[in-house]
């Protein structure tokens, strides 16, 4: 990672760069396998979730003073229902979970161990907070799927490297436009957990 720092930032210090981390999200998620079609103003008012909770973190990847990476975290219990809802209908208590948000970097510094660095960075958040679990989800895409690139190949050999895994049952159903179409449509979502 030369030349590259990383910086954690809780609640209301994360304020100042929501509009990086929106540019972030909508240029990062864009590709596959998320194919989102989103707004700039959409982005800002999620994201403005993380400033408004005093629990939150938001680790970014700084080249010189340009954001070039950035994750989210807070605590599961502060997230909405569509997010929370599928781990208490599975009798899976939200209080000691810190849930992953967003983790987005761009293509030129993948490869560096920023990703690693990111659930480091989040994992010894939620230690600070003592909670004692770490959770996120990824969409679910079919593998047949034309729209996938060659040579693509998904994110779970690595989020096992770091000890997370699926947990049958738990999933949920987001929704957001994809690129080409005129309306939000449901996609498969599958949740991971980590023990601390």
């Amino acid at each position: 990672m030369t030349g590259l720092t990383i910086e954690s930032h809780g609640g209301e210090e994360s304020r100042a760069f929501i509009p990086a981390i929106a540019r972030l999200r909508l240029e990062v998620f864009r590709d596959w396998p998320y194919l989102y079609d989103g707004d700039p103003e959409d982005e800002e008012r999620h994201l403005g979730r993380y400033a408004a909770c005093p629990d939150s973190v938001v680790a970014l990847a700084f080249d010189g003073r340009a954001v070039v990476g950035a994750s989210t975290a807070l605590p599961l219990v502060h997230e909405s229902d569509a997010v929370s809802g599928p781990f208490r209908a599975l009798g899976i208590d939200p209080s000691p979970i810190l849930y992953l948000g967003e983790s987005v970097l761009l293509p030129g510094y993948r490869g560096q161990g920023i990703g690693v660095a990111f659930f480091e960075r989040r994992e010894a958040w939620a230690r600070r907070l003592g909670l004692t679990r770490c959770a996120f989800c990824g969409v679910v895409r079919d593998p047949g799927d034309a729209r996938q690139p060659p040579g693509w190949a998904p994110l779970d050999d690595f989020w096992r490297k770091r000890g997370y895994a699926p947990v049958p049952g738990l999933s949920a159903q987001f929704s957001w436009t994809e690129i080409g179409a005129d309306h939000k449509t449901a996609k498969p979502m599958r949740f991971w957990i980590k023990d601390l």
